[in-house]
């Protein structure tokens, strides 16, 4: 199966505390769009991209992540450390592309990715028929 093309939405805005002063933070994302760049470049991988977003408004989960591609169910995973997760984003988002509907079975995801699920969003074209 070709995979299709997706996009890995970091957002930059996020901000994880490192201490007790409300000045003592970082923006993990905009390390984890280099990191995620890098090893999709060094893997060979063209069928996902990465995309820095100013805002996903998940900012008491940081650092968060959407996975997102034409026809297929949207993913937003939160609570995710760019230093101990970066493969498994990669290995997530090279699942999602390769599934027909963006739905990674439940076994298959990673552990961070079954914990930090915040939203699973159809795609546009969805359509299902109500039952009565």
């Amino acid at each position: 199966m070709t995979e299709a093309p997706v996009t890995i939405f970091v957002c930059v805005s996020c901000r994880r505390s490192l201490g007790d002063a409300e000045e003592s933070f970082d923006q993990p994302g905009h390390g984890l769009v280099d990191m995620l760049n890098a090893r999709l470049r060094n893997g060979g991988q063209t069928s996902v991209t990465v995309t820095p977003v100013e805002c996903l408004a998940v900012c008491k989960r940081p650092c968060t992540v959407a996975l997102a591609g034409a026809d297929k169910w949207t993913y937003l995973i939160g609570d995710l450390d760019p230093d101990t997760h970066a493969e498994e984003i990669v290995a997530a988002a090279l699942s999602f592309a390769a599934s027909e509907n963006g739905i990674v079975p439940w076994r298959e995801r990673p552990a961070s990715f079954r914990k930090g699920v915040i939203a699973r969003v159809p795609p546009i074209s969805f359509s299902e028929a109500v039952q009565s």
